[in-house]
């Protein structure tokens, strides 16, 4: 990705940067990542990171599909 392009790497929706941020954090509790409290994340590991980030996306999902499921159900 070119130098200073950010694009893919923003909230579609208007005030979840924060949400997702408190999410990220929420995420890293459950998994057992330390040190991240501070909301520096250079001394954690790539692979607890990706974690994290995984997980996030799979909570997502399964939050998604509730989310259809309900609606189909009305």
């Amino acid at each position: 990705m070119a130098r200073g392009s950010n694009t893919g790497n923003r909230a579609l929706v208007q005030g979840a940067a924060k949400a997702l941020d408190e999410f990220k954090y929420e995420v890293a509790h459950e998994l057992g990542v330390q040190g991240v409290d501070s909301g520096y994340w250079g001394d954690v590991p790539a692979r607890q990171c990706g974690a994290v980030g995984g997980h996030m996306v799979r909570k997502m999902i399964e939050m998604a599909e509730q989310n259809l499921a309900g609606r189909n159900a009305r």
